[in-house]
């Protein structure tokens, strides 16, 4: 009953569709209500509450299972067993005096990779439920537009006046599927709050780095100067590239498993874009840049 009243109030918190909560919570009564599902379920629950640093794999597995037994979709349970983590997740932030508005920013991810789920595979849940694990272990927070977790570097580089050596600490960012746009100013904001929130960690030399489609060198010649995708990359010196020849990224654009190029949809500037250079037989990729932050 309580988790019930949780996921009650989790729903109607981070704005769900009527559509999407009735069904989640569907779900999660014909899980509670079979006592064999119950016990497999709330062992998943009670792995996390033992140890934040657990095994979250062994957690998504246990979801399948219960997914399995009664005819769920895995990306529904898989989805689901993370907004019941949440619960335990909230009562660390309360108990380490993080404000719960990084709660609330970072939370809003299960929501945003929802969506992404219903548009990409037409399924009410999650497909890539491994990405939330460091938002459960309080490693990777939203900060503002942006999404951010502290890395070693894994590189030696001379940069800008700094030396980076492997053991170097940057902070790794990362861009939500949100549906706000990416403004230089959003961004401005976000790197200033996540500088200030890891300051413990990183000490004086704040740098940023980046690792996505967005920044792949040839968006320079594919999109319009004046796009925020654009103005993103240009914050970045781009230090590594490669090409992707299976448009494994192809989704994070057009929202779409299609691949085709003459069948994926141009209802942006920026589909338009792409499209345009797929059909030309360009193809996308992904880069590693890094930004140092004054």
């Amino acid at each position: 009953k309580i988790m019930r009243e949780y996921l009650i109030n989790f729903f109607y918190t981070f704005e769900y569709e009527d559509t999407d909560s009735e069904y989640l919570l569907s779900t999660y009564d014909k899980i509670a209500g079979n006592d064999d599902t119950s016990a497999v379920w709330n062992e998943a629950i009670n792995i996390y509450e033992r140890d934040t640093n657990c095994d979250f794999k062994l957690i998504i597995s246990l979801a399948r299972e219960v997914a399995q037994r009664l005819a769920i979709h895995t990306y529904t349970a898989e989805l689901l067993i993370f907004i019941c983590l949440s619960k335990h997740l909230r009562e660390l932030y309360v108990e380490r005096s993080i404000d719960l508005g990084i709660f609330h920013n970072s939370m809003l991810d299960l929501r945003y990779k929802l969506d992404e789920c219903k548009l990409v595979k037409g399924v009410i849940g999650s497909f890539v439920a491994v990405w939330f694990c460091r938002f459960f272990n309080l490693e990777r927070v939203g900060l503002g537009r942006l999404q951010f977790e502290v890395d070693s570097f894994g590189r030696q580089v001379d940069y800008d006046g700094y030396n980076f050596t492997p053991e170097s600490k940057v902070i790794n960012v990362h861009i939500p599927r949100t549906s706000t746009h990416l403004t230089p100013e959003s961004c401005d904001k976000a790197f200033a709050m996540a500088k200030e929130y890891f300051k413990d960690q990183i000490g004086d030399k704040c740098a940023f780095v980046c690792h996505s489609w967005m920044l792949y060198p040839e968006n320079d010649y594919i999109l319009p100067k004046d796009t925020n995708v654009s103005r993103f990359m240009s914050r970045f010196t781009i230090l590594h590239s490669s090409k992707d020849p299976d448009l494994s990224d192809l989704w994070r654009v057009f929202d779409t498993d299609e691949k085709n190029p003459h069948l994926l949809p141009t209802n942006t500037r920026m589909r338009r874009a792409y499209v345009e250079h797929l059909q030309k037989g360009g193809s996308l990729g992904r880069g590693y840049g890094i930004y140092v932050y004054e």
